[in-house]
C-alpha cells in the first residue's frame, strides 16, 4: 500500500461529519488550542526574522544561514519525516494488517540509512560550493542542462503532490477538531495565512523552530496516547496476543510470500524516495557542521521505534479494544481511542486535545517546509539560472514568495474542485521522486557516472513508474512501479557509464569535486 493511499484514507477519515461524531473533545477547547498555536507560530516567525535582512540572501532565507544547531536540526528533521499522517493514518493500517505492518518501523529507519549514505558527503561538498537547492549538486556534478531540468521537474512534481495532500488534510483536520465551527474552506485559508506569515517573516529559521515545537508536542502526545491505550486495555499483553491468535490469526501470522515481497519493495521505495525530498536535503545544507549533522542523524535512527513503533502498538491494541471494524470504520480508529482516553480523567482529556492540535501542527509543519523548498527551487534553480541569471538574491527571494503564493492558490483550486483524472495523476509521488536517487547516491562516490545515462535512467524510471500507476497496475508481483523504475534507473546509470564513461579530465574533475579533503568548515557567529 502506498503512502499516498494512506494519506487519501486519512483525508476521508477526517471528514467533517465523521469527526463531529467521533471527537467528544472537539469544539471550544480545540479552538483555543489552535488559536494559541497559530499565535505562537506567528510570534516565532517575527522573533526569528527580527533585526535580520533575511530577504537579501537566499542562504539566510532558505537555509537559516547554514547555522542550525543539533537540537533544532534534529527536531526539524523529525518533523520533516513524521507528519500527522503518522498518527492518524498508520494506526488504522496496523489495525487492519496486524503484525505485517511492522514494516512501518524499518522503512523509517531505512530512510536514515539512505541519508547517512550520501548526506555527510553532500553536506561537505555543499558547504564548500555554497549549494542552496538539491539540484545545485546535479548542476555542478553533471554539467548538463537536460539532467538539471529533468531533476527539477521530478522534484517539483513530488513537492506539489505533497503540498496538495497537506493542504487538504489541514482543512479536514481543523474542521473536524473544531466540530465544524471552523468550516473546511476557512480552515485551509486561515492556516495558509498563518503559515505564509511566519514563513515570510522568519524564513527557514522560523520553519525550523516551529518544527522543533511541533515535533516535541507530537512526540509527547504519542507517548500519552499509547499510555492511555494500555490503561484502557488493562496492559495485559499476553491476553491480547492470545485473543489475536484466536480471533484474527491472519493478523499475527507470518506474512505470505507476496506480502513479504511487497514489504521489501515498499522499504526500497520509501527509503530512497523520502531521502530525496528537497526540503529534507536542504536541511542537510542547513547544518552548522558535519559533526552536528551526523549526531542529529544518529539520534533520528531511534525515532522510528518511539514514533511509528508506538503508533503501530496502538493499532495492535485497538484490535482487541474495537473488534470487527471494516475499512471505513477503522479509519476513525484514532478518534475512537482519543474519545475513550479523554474520558479517563482531565489530564488525559487535555492531553488528547493537545495531541490532535499537534496533529494539525505536524501537517502544517510539513506544508511550510514543502512550500519553502518549492519556492527556493523555482526562484533559485529556474528563475535564477535560466530566466534571469543576473538576478540578485533579494530578487530571487521575492520571486520565490510570489511563486509560492501562486502555487498555493492553484493547489487550493485543485483541492476544492478535484477533477477525477487529476487524482490518478497526483497519486504519483515517491514513484517519481525516487528516480533522482542515483544522481546523488552514485554521483557522490563514482567519478565515472556520466550525465547522459543519468538523464535516460531518470526518464525511463519515471516513465515506467508513471505508466504502471496510471494504468492501474501500481504493483506487479508485489513490486511497486517506482521500484521497477528505480532498478532500471540504476542499471542504465551503471551500464551506460561503464560502456561510455566521461573523458578522463571530466572524471578527475568529478573526483576533485567530491574529495572530502578539500572540504572546509565555516564557523558561524551564532548557533540557531
Amino acid at each position: 500500500m502506498s503512502a499516498t493511499a494512506t494519506m487519501s484514507q486519512l483525508i476521508l477519515a477526517m471528514d467533517d461529519e465523521t469527526m463531529d461524531e467521533q471527537l467528544s473533545f472537539a469544539g471550544a477547547d480545540a479552538i483555543i488550542i489552535l488559536c494559541l498555536y497559530a499565535a505562537a507560530m506567528i510570534l516565532i516567525g517575527y522573533m526569528s526574522g527580527r533585526g535580520k535582512a533575511l530577504g537579501k540572501s537566499v542562504s539566510d532565507y532558505y537555509l537559516a544561514s547554514r547555522n542550525l544547531g543539533i537540537i533544532t536540526l534534529f527536531f526539524t528533521l523529525y518533523a520533516t519525516q513524521y507528519s500527522g499522517n503518522t498518527v492518524v493514518g498508520y494506526a488504522p493500517q496496523a489495525y487492519r494488517e496486524g503484525f505485517s505492518w511492522l514494516q512501518s518501523i524499518p522503512f523509517f529507519t531505512l530512510i536514515i540509512g539512505v541519508y547517512l549514505l550520501f548526506a555527510p558527503r553532500l553536506y561537505a561538498v555543499g558547504k564548500r560550493e555554497n549549494f542552496v537547492t538539491p539540484t545545485d549538486w546535479i548542476t555542478k556534478r553533471f554539467q548538463s542542462r537536460s539532467v538539471t531540468i529533468l531533476a527539477i521537474i521530478l522534484m517539483l512534481w513530488g513537492l506539489a503532490n505533497y503540498l496538495l495532500e497537506q493542504l487538504v488534510a489541514i482543512g479536514h483536520a481543523v474542521s473536524g477538531l473544531t466540530a465544524g465551527t471552523i468550516p473546511y474552506h476557512w480552515a485551509v485559508l486561515g492556516f495558509i495565512v498563518v503559515m505564509l506569515t511566519y514563513e515570510w517573516l522568519g524564513g527557514m529559521r522560523a520553519v525550523a523552530i516551529t518544527d522543533m515545537l511541533q515535533g516535541i508536542i507530537l512526540m509527547v502526545g504519542i507517548v500519552i496516547m499509547i499510555t492511555g491505550a494500555f490503561v484502557l486495555s488493562g496492559a495485559n499483553v499476553p491476553d491480547l496476543m492470545q485473543s489475536m491468535a484466536q480471533d484474527h490469526p491472519d493478523r499475527i501470522g507470518v506474512p505470505d510470500t507476496l506480502t513479504s515481497i511487497n514489504w521489501v519493495s515498499m522499504l526500497v521505495l520509501v527509503g530512497f524516495g523520502a531521502a530525496m525530498y528537497p526540503h529534507a536535503i536542504q536541511r542537510v545544507y542547513s547544518s552548522r557542521s558535519e559533526r552536528i549533522l551526523k549526531r542529529s542523524m544518529g539520534r533520528m535512527a531511534w525515532m522510528p521505534f518511539i514514533t511509528s513503533g508506538f503508533v503501530f502498538i496502538v493499532g495492535i491494541i485497538c484490535i482487541d479494544l474495537y473488534p470487527g471494524l471494516d475499512v471505513s470504520a477503522s479509519e476513525e480508529l484514532v478518534g475512537m481511542l482519543a474519545n475513550d482516553v479523554a474520558g479517563l480523567n482531565p489530564f488525559f482529556y487535555w492531553a488528547m486535545v493537545i495531541l490532535f492540535g499537534a496533529v494539525v501542527g505536524a501537517i502544517v509543519s510539513t506544508a511550510d517546509s514543502v512550500l519553502l523548498s518549492f519556492s527556493s527551487m523555482v526562484s533559485h534553480d529556474i528563475y535564477g539560472k535560466y530566466i534571469n541569471p543576473k538576478a540578485d538574491d533579494q530578487r530571487k527571494v521575492r520571486v520565490g514568495k510570489i511563486v509560492g503564493l501562486i502555487m498555493v492558490a492553484v493547489l487550493l483550486w485543485v483541492a476544492w474542485n478535484p477533477p477525477g483524472t487529476l487524482y490518478q495523476i497526483f497519486v504519483l509521488k515517491f514513484e517519481i521522486l525516487v528516480q533522482v536517487a542515483p544522481a546523488f547516491v552514485l554521483g557522490l562516490y563514482w567519478k565515472r557516472l556520466a550525465a547522459w545515462p543519468v538523464f535516460i535512467g531518470m526518464l525511463v524510471g519515471a516513465t515506467v513508474a508513471g505508466a504502471m500507476t496510471l494504468t492501474g497496475n501500481s504493483t506487479i508481483l508485489g513490486i511497486h512501479g517506482g521500484t521497477y523504475g528505480l532498478l532500471l534507473n540504476f542499471a542504465i546509470c551503471v551500464i551506460g557509464s561503464l560502456l561510455f564513461p566521461p573523458k578522463r579530465a571530466v572524471q578527475e574533475k568529478n573526483y576533485e569535486m567530491t574529495n572530502l579533503e578539500r572540504s572546509v568548515e565555516i564557523k558561524p557567529t551564532k548557533q540557531v
